[in-house]
């Protein structure tokens, strides 16, 4: 798609082919997912409760809420699905019972690994069929479209997640 070239001030038309642009590419990028979630009767907030989870294991059902920003009673349904089918299990804090820790089952790894699998293959194609440093521009421009009052703990959270030692999320 190196034809489509906007300059670096944008007019009303180049903006809206981007909002169009990134409408047709989320609906691509979740469509490989949504299939096999909608195989498994779960949807978008299960993916997504797999994924953190899978990145974080051991987080909190606070830090969660606070990463989907949704509302207890809807994490809640789907935690219920998810523990309740086997892919995600909860154990006690150890220094606050009342805290309820979120690790994903052997089965829910799987899940998740099935899941990202086609959306790391569509980010890695698109970075290489990019010109120029698509792999920077991309992160910069996503980066960017985050609010700016939450960019720091989403910096925070890419660069700690899944690595040892590190606990994204805090």
């Amino acid at each position: 798609m190196a034809d489509i070239n906007f300059d670096k001030e944008l007019g009303e038309d180049e903006t809206v082919a981007l909002i169009e642009l990134m409408f047709f590419a989320y609906r691509d990028f979740v469509s490989d997912p949504d299939t096999l979630l909608e195989q498994l009767g779960f949807g978008r907030a299960h993916h997504r409760v797999v994924h953190f989870v899978g990145r974080d294991p051991g987080m909190t059902v606070a830090q969660l809420l606070d990463i989907l920003r949704i509302t207890k009673q809807s994490l809640g349904r789907v935690l219920k699905d998810l523990i309740d089918k086997d892919y995600v299990f909860q154990k006690e804090g150890e220094t606050d019972r009342r805290q309820r820790l979120l690790h994903l089952t052997a089965a829910g790894e799987e899940l998740r690994q099935r899941l990202m699998a086609p959306q790391m293959s569509r980010i890695r194609r698109a970075v290489t069929e990019t010109s120029g440093n698509g792999r920077s521009s991309m992160r910069e421009i996503l980066y960017h479209l985050v609010s700016p009052e939450n960019r720091e703990g989403v910096k925070e959270w890419i660069d700690g997640a899944g690595k040892p030692g590190a606990k994204p999320g805090d």
